[in-house]
């Protein structure tokens, strides 16, 4: 199966330049915004059903950065199956996406990322392009002046060391041991976020083995002194918490000397029966890229045969990550979002009008239903006494369901007129009963886990690669709180906990920190609706300053945008950068809940979304406005572009579906969340 750009299955992708010469639609300044948004709804809407899988599906492509790729190769590389159809085809993409200076950044408009431009130069090197043709030349260039290697992420460094390109001595040490830490311990397993939880735990098989395969070629070029490639750096102070876990992880070192091997072999097979475990019905690991990679390799060096079902089942499942263009380019999505773009377009063509009935959103609904997650998996470990029901972001992911999808899920689900309502209602309870369980002390929510704030983790010297921990966030618990309030639970005490929490996290400025989406816009996007759902009046101060900041940040276009780098410099870049369709939506759907629909800047955001609305009903967006981790990890949703501008545009011509009586009546579920 393959995903598309426009989120159908089966087609083959035009390139991004091909994408970007669409052309768009004109809506003269003298049509009124009503009619405006009238036209581009029906087109979105039309574009957007024409889009759903058989199944009652839909699935855009999830689009990161050239790392995927670069790994998907070096892990073929290192098992020996790497082919050149494949080679040539992730090259080409690889290719495509160098910037003019050779450097490969992490987000459309980026700055060069070293880690990225190292492994997708070796990647290159690879499928055959030589160190001196002027893109490579260009690119080991630039690597030396950032400091080589040496500099690069631990992961980066890793993958060089498995084949002698760096050494294992000089990275830092992650025992299997770690295993066998109890859940009270400091450092243990599930300290960490679940999707780091799941890449650490193969990658101590990983660094207890060191394993080295031949190198087909060498790698000087990418140094800044190859006969020193990792001179020596000075530690933190000791009295940092840097310097205290640098000096850590030297004893750490000193302990592989001296650690027992039958406790060492017992901790990796230890460790290698919880990975089996944990592998999804279609050989994935929790639905992402990263564990399963480093899972393949951890059970290959412990004697599993490529041939072994669980690791053909885990390749197979790599392989359905693969998204091939018309130009015989490869992409490897890092994850795929089904259920996450099923809930959300559901969603929006309800809020777009389309009949509650409508037999395409009956089919989403029995989908959606059928995903359901009714097994526990690691969050019990916090919560062993919590009955499951919830659901995960994509097709395999029954140990991590997590509460974002749950709540949106629930959101959608009660949309849909279905020709079951107690099969839903009892679903939706279930969901309102989870989430309710998985909240965390602080009264807020995260997105896998409770209380998932250890300040530990990413302290460790091996953990560089972005966030390992899951504390609660805004976006999250502001979904979680709108959930809760269609279901009649905005008195419940839990909910006026999170609703307090929300208001004591806003921004001096007005806005809101946007955890899993780019970045204050989507926040405050998220927010607001919750807030104003859960009875806040739209005179509320804390409403009216995230109004006001919205306002303030519109660009002169009409639209609204938030660069990436609101994460590393909220000051200069919170709420600007080049108006998106996504981002624009979220400011709409914000101050639409605020009661400002008749304003010039909700106006103007809605003129903005129609005139650049392509003939085809879609939109185009290269930009990156999802969030995997802050900075480190960003994401390209290929579907937000197209649910999140519907859901604005209908809501300002219908209103709010919970006003309009759209939805089964709410207080049915809260007496059976609890009872269940």
């Amino acid at each position: 199966m393959t995903a598309t750009t426009d989120g159908s299955t089966g087609a083959i992708l035009p390139s991004r330049a091909a994408a970007a010469s669409d052309s768009t639609l004109t809506i003269p300044e003298t049509a009124g915004v009503q009619e405006a948004a009238t036209r581009a709804v029906q087109r979105a809407t039309d574009f957007l059903l024409a889009r759903q899988d058989a199944e009652g599906w839909w699935k855009g492509d999830l689009e990161t950065n050239v790392t995927m790729d670069a790994e998907d190769l070096l892990l073929r590389q290192f098992l020996g199956i790497l082919d050149e159809t494949t080679t040539q085809a992730a090259a080409k993409f690889i290719r495509g996406e160098q910037r003019p200076d050779g450097t490969w950044a992490t987000f459309y408009g980026g700055p060069g990322d070293l880690s990225a431009t190292v492994e997708a130069y070796v990647a290159l090197r690879l499928a055959g392009d030589a160190p001196d043709a002027p893109h490579m030349a260009r690119a080991s260039a630039w690597i030396r002046e950032q400091g080589g290697i040496a500099a690069a992420r631990v992961f980066t460094r890793i993958w060089l060391a498995l084949f002698g390109w760096w050494k294992w001595e000089d990275l830092p040490e992650l025992p299997p041991e770690l295993i066998f830490f109890p859940t009270w311990f400091p450092l243990n397993i599930y300290d960490f976020g679940c999707w780091a939880r799941q890449t650490i735990v193969p990658l101590t098989i990983v660094s207890a083995k060191r394993p080295v395969r031949p190198a087909p070629f060498a790698l000087d070029e990418l140094h800044t002194d190859p006969a020193n490639p990792n001179p020596p750096q000075p530690l933190a102070p000791v009295a940092s918490w840097d310097g205290v876990f640098q000096r850590l992880d030297k004893v750490v070192r000193g302990y592989r000397k001296v650690a027992v091997r039958r406790l060492r072999r017992a901790a990796m097979n230890a460790a290698a029966r919880w990975i089996i475990e944990r592998q999804e019905n279609d050989g994935c690991w929790g639905g992402i890229q990263p564990p399963a990679v480093y899972s393949v390799i951890a059970l290959h060096l412990l004697g599993y045969d490529l041939k072994h079902p669980v690791l053909r089942e885990g390749l197979a499942s790599l392989d359905r990550f693969a998204v091939w263009r018309e130009d015989g380019a490869r992409m490897i999505e890092a994850c795929q979002s089904p259920v996450w773009d099923t809930c959300l377009a559901t969603i929006a063509l309800v809020d777009a009008g389309l009949p509650a009935d409508h037999p395409q959103l009956v089919k989403a609904a029995d989908w959606m239903l059928g995903e359901e997650i009714a097994r526990p998996g690691d969050w019990a470990v916090r919560r062993p006494e919590l009955p499951p029901g919830g659901w995960a972001f994509e097709f395999h992911n029954d140990n991590y369901p997590d509460i974002d999808d749950t709540a949106e899920v629930a959101l959608a689900l009660r949309r849909v007129r279905h020709h079951d309502p107690e099969h839903v209602d009892r679903a939706i309870g279930r969901a309102v009963r989870w989430n309710l369980g998985m909240q965390s002390k602080n009264g807020a929510w995260g997105a896998f886990d409770v209380d998932n704030t250890s300040p530990f983790p990413n302290r460790l010297p091996f953990c560089d690669f972005g966030e390992v921990i899951d504390p609660p966030s805004a976006d999250v618990t502001a979904h979680v709180v709108e959930m809760l309030a269609a279901e009649g639970l905005t008195d419940d005490p839990r909910t006026r906990r999170g609703i307090d929490w929300l208001l004591a996290e806003q921004e001096p400025n007005g806005s809101w920190f946007g955890r899993w989406g780019v970045n204050y816009l989507y926040g405050t996007g998220s927010v607001v609706p919750a807030l104003t759902a859960a009875g806040l009046p739209a005179s509320h101060p804390a409403i009216r300053r995230a109004v006001a900041w919205l306002e303030s940040v519109q660009n002169d276009d009409g639209g609204w945008g938030e660069d990436l780098r609101s994460y590393k410099d909220a000051r200069e870049w919170s709420g600007r950068g080049a108006s998106t369709a996504s981002q624009t939506a979220w400011a709409l759907m914000a101050l639409l809940a605020a009661g400002e629909k008749g304003s010039a800047a909700v106006e103007r955001g809605v003129r903005w979304l129609a005139a650049t609305q392509r003939e085809d009903g879609g939109w185009d967006e290269p930009y990156f406005t999802g969030t995997g981790f802050p900075w480190d990890f960003s994401i390209n949703y290929h579907l937000y572009r197209q649910v999140f501008p519907l859901t604005a545009l209908g809501r300002y011509l219908h209103g709010d579906p919970f006003e309009r009586n759209l939805l089964a009546p709410a207080g049915k579920v809260s007496a059976r969340a609890e009872g269940d």
